[in-house]
Parts: structure tokens; C-alpha cells; sequence
């Protein structure tokens, strides 16, 4: 097991009596988090969705949100910025914002499972700007120049 990363976090006032972010088994990669209000999101509607906490990322890392599986297959609520991503300067509360991808309304209580945290490290780019850029078999072939979803056949 690698060592864990100590990541500070405030609960708010009306996160109070929720548990914090946790990992449901041992081999989960991601926290579920917990909805800090009830809500009723209607088909196509979008909404940030309080958890009732703020964090102090360190430096050089960055928290991803990404939506639970169930909810995205049974019910069709995902998130509209997946993953999305908490900057480690960041200080205000954490938010997910949710859509109903689903033909009817969601129902959203107190304390429901909504989606899970991620802890990842950050690289940071160095451009280089240079005249050319070195051959590939691809090339500048994309959006599909690989092959359709039929030849994975």
C-alpha cells in the first residue's frame, strides 16, 4: 500500500452529523461523498449540489470528481464536467454539479451517496515550441482515424 496523503478538511455548518468522504472497500480508488441537502432534480436540470465541507488540497495534487456508475446506469444522473477537477487553491465549499440524463425526476435526500473523490498527483506542462514536430504512424489522422466501434468487432 502506497502512504496516504493528508488532506485537511472543514466541515461546515450544515454538514454537520454526515460522514466525511471514505473509501467503501479496501481496493476503492475513489471516496464516496455524501449530499449535504435534499433535492429534486428534474429531467435535463442541472444543480451544485452542496456536501457541506471546503478542503486544503496540498500542493501539487488536485482532487477529481466523478459521477457514481449506479446512478449514471439506473437513473441517468452523471455529471456534466466529468471528471471535474478541485484545484489545490481552492478554499470554498465543494460542490457537485449533477444532471438528470434520465426521463424523470431524481430524488436526491440528506446524506445519499452522489458521486466519489479522487486524490491525484498534478504534472505540470513545460511548452517547448519548436518548428516541427517528430512523424508518427498516426499522423494527424483523429476523430476517429483509428478505427470505428465496428472493427473493435
Amino acid at each position: 500500500m502506497t502512504d496516504r496523503v493528508p488532506v485537511r478538511i472543514r466541515r461546515l455548518p450544515h454538514g454537520a452529523g454526515l460522514a466525511l468522504p471514505a473509501y467503501a472497500t479496501p481496493g476503492a480508488a475513489g471516496m464516496d461523498v455524501l449530499a449535504a441537502e435534499d433535492l429534486l432534480l428534474a429531467p435535463g436540470a442541472r444543480h451544485a449540489l452542496a456536501t457541506g465541507f471546503a478542503l486544503a488540497i496540498p500542493e501539487d495534487y488536485e482532487i477529481q470528481v466523478r459521477p457514481r456508475s449506479g446512478l449514471a446506469l439506473k437513473h441517468g444522473i452523471s455529471m456534466p464536467n466529468t471528471p471535474g477537477t478541485i484545484d489545490s487553491d481552492y478554499r470554498g465549499e465543494l460542490k457537485i454539479i449533477l444532471i438528470n440524463h434520465g426521463a424523470e425526476a431524481f430524488t436526491i435526500a440528506r446524506g445519499d451517496r452522489v458521486a466519489q473523490l479522487v486524490l491525484a498527483p498534478v504534472v505540470r506542462a513545460a511548452w517547448e515550441e519548436v518548428e516541427e514536430l517528430d512523424d508518427t504512424a498516426r499522423g494527424t489522422g483523429g476523430f476517429g482515424s483509428t478505427g470505428g466501434h465496428a472493427t473493435l468487432g
